[in-house]
């Protein structure tokens, strides 16, 4: 314990038997992760999809855009290869969710796609399995012998741990065979990673400022680009990332929009990350939409409770009295209200950690595996952890500070309710700080079909300059047809193209 205190700063009493180490200010480490486990039963582990799997084929799909592929209703109509096959059945899945339905057809097809689907639908293998399935079918391979690794494929995202579950997923699909996927993020030491990418690379994951990184040290080519993956698009062409994005765009050897295909996944789109995306896709792409653009999943029980922030914590003490053990995530606005929260929740001898921009990887790493193993089953997160996280078994999420804007809501609550499972969020609303999200946080209930309370609607009500949904339809860069898809849009109370409150959690390492 003293070793651990003379390396941390410690925060509650020695006494505590949760205690919560934050990070050091001194000078970063250099962190190498540990390999990981090569054994089957570890890489292809999964959990069960829920009873309400199977009510996701009664979604409604839209496809817009000119001569869309049609969709298939078994993997088996997917025409995938033998090894990807196999490595399907291995991971678990038995019939397609309707994103994938729809996506992989378009992707295999050779179009572009902007895909919005809810939260846990099954977004990253509709874009995985089609990619990896044509590499395969060509014959790509992995090669050692360059100095500078051109990837067939690249895929950004904007948080570490959301890039390294997706380079998970593309090495699940890909064991066994010739193409090798490569995950590159901040936090690692950059000597390791370059060693990994020399052994070859035909799937690129990065985060953008270190993949920008890697190709202005000259490791990384773009020549023989033919896939561009943005997950989280809408988070990824915001202000936080669209000078990022536009640069590797225009980045020496990259091929043009007309030359590569690009896909676009998210939960939520706003209007005008619709309108920019069509600077980044061909003129025939496709949009995507299962369910109601930027709606929750139905699969989630929503609670709103009226609270001041000086009661804020009494309320939050009381709910994972009754979660008990249950893996619970609770988010905040900022780094140090989650690293106070931890801090007090363990002096409560609640088994609690936390994740936030400013703790180091191997800390980050850490909270993560105790939160997953039911060591901590409560997390403290801010939204570097509201997007894509897929952990086993979350059955409660707490909104202790609602984000600024509903997008933002939408994702944090869809840590639970996933692949077909229930789960339940509540949110702290406080008069003085969130009425500018009345409006949306009405419409996102009733689309999801959730009780909302009276006090709500007279907040809304008395609110101003919160737009909430469109009700017209969806808006895009072009006049085709798409323009009249019939679809509601969810809208966010700010522009998403302002910056948020935690633009300091980006990974521009």
């Amino acid at each position: 314990k003293e070793k651990q205190i003379s390396a941390c700063r410690y925060v509650g009493w020695i006494t505590n038997p949760y205690p919560v180490f934050l990070p050091s200010r001194g000078p970063k480490v250099t962190y190498v992760p540990p390999p990981l486990p090569e054994d089957e039963d570890t890489i292809f582990a999964h959990y069960a999809s829920g009873i309400n799997f199977n009510k996701y084929d009664d979604i409604l799909v839209d496809v817009s855009g000119l001569n869309p592929p049609q969709a298939i209703y078994t993997f088996k109509e997917a025409c995938l290869c033998e090894s990807l096959e196999r490595n399907v059945a291995k991971s678990g899945y038995v019939k397609p969710t309707p994103v994938q339905k729809h996506g992989i057809p378009i992707i295999a097809a050779g179009r572009d796609i902007m895909a919005c689907a809810q939260t846990g639908s099954g977004k990253t293998a509709a874009f995985l399995l089609p990619i990896l399935q044509k590499l395969m079918a060509d014959g790509v391979a992995a090669s050692s012998f360059s100095e500078q690794q051109e990837p067939e494929a690249i895929i950004v995202a904007p948080t570490r741990e959301l890039i390294n579950q997706i380079f998970l997923e593309a090495r699940k699909f890909a064991h066994g065979t010739c193409v090798r996927p490569v995950v590159l993020y901040g936090g690692i030491s950059t000597g390791h990673q370059i060693r990994d990418l020399l052994r070859g690379c035909n799937v690129l994951c990065g985060t953008p400022g270190r993949l920008m990184d890697m190709i202005g040290r000259g490791k990384v080519g773009l020549t023989k680009l033919r896939y561009l993956v943005m997950d989280e698009a809408d988070r990824m062409l915001d202000m936080g990332f669209e000078p990022e994005m536009r640069r590797l765009v225009g980045s020496p050897g990259m091929p043009s929009k007309e030359e590569r295909q690009t896909l676009m996944f998210s939960a939520t789109y706003p209007e005008d990350i619709q309108r920019m995306a069509g600077d980044f896709l061909k003129k025939d792409y496709l949009f995507l939409a299962v369910g109601v653009v930027g709606g929750a999943c139905s699969d989630v029980e929503q609670k709103l409770v009226q609270v001041t922030k000086f009661s804020k914590r009494d309320q939050l003490l009381d709910i994972l009295k009754n979660t008990g053990t249950e893996r619970t995530m609770v988010f905040v606005e900022t780094k140090r209200q989650a690293d106070f929260i931890a801090a007090f929740l363990c002096q409560e001898n609640v088994a609690t950690t936390s994740i936030h921009g400013d703790r180091e990887q191997r800390e980050r790493e850490q909270a993560l595996g105790d939160f997953r193993s039911g060591k901590c089953p409560v997390l403290v997160a801010t939204s570097v952890a509201a997007r894509g996280l897929d952990i086993k078994d979350v059955q409660h999420v707490v909104n202790f500070d609602l984000p600024n804007n509903i997008d933002d809501y939408v994702h944090r609550i869809g840590r639970t309710g996933r692949c077909g499972n229930t789960g339940q969020a509540v949110s702290f609303y406080d008069p003085e700080q969130d009425n500018q999200l009345a409006r949306s946080l009405v419409k996102i209930l009733c689309s999801a079909q959730q009780e909302v309370p009276s006090w709500l609607e007279q907040s809304a009500l008395g609110a101003h300059g919160t737009s909430g949904f469109n009700p017209v339809g969806r808006v895009f860069a072009s006049t085709d047809s798409r323009k009249t898809g019939g679809f509601q849009s969810g809208g966010s109370d700010q522009s998403s193209a302002a910056p948020s409150a935690a633009a300091d959690e980006e990974e521009w390492e």
